[in-house]
């Protein structure tokens, strides 16, 4: 393996610290390697995405966003997708 150097804030590394703990990833590095394999597999997930993501979740944690059943999600694609043709 080669070393890296990553200059963040400190607050995204607490979030970071925190999040690869609740996950159970048995390091940060190893979060770290994860997230960019991720990344890289997955370039077409947009930025606006993972920020989309992160707002719902902070929503649900805060309380101010809501959840859906599959059903209901199934019936709002469904609508979007009949709404296209």
């Amino acid at each position: 393996m080669t070393t890296i150097t990553l200059k963040i804030p400190q607050a995204f590394l607490d979030d970071l610290d925190a999040t690869w703990r609740a996950e159970h990833f048995p390091s940060r590095s190893e979060f770290i390697r994860w997230a960019l394999r991720d990344a890289v597999k997955h370039p077409s997930f947009s930025r606006k995405g993972w920020k989309d993501i992160a707002a719902s979740e902070h929503q649900l944690a805060t309380g101010e966003g809501r959840t859906y059943s599959s059903d209901e999600i199934r019936a709002r694609l469904n609508e979007d997708t009949d709404a296209s043709e």
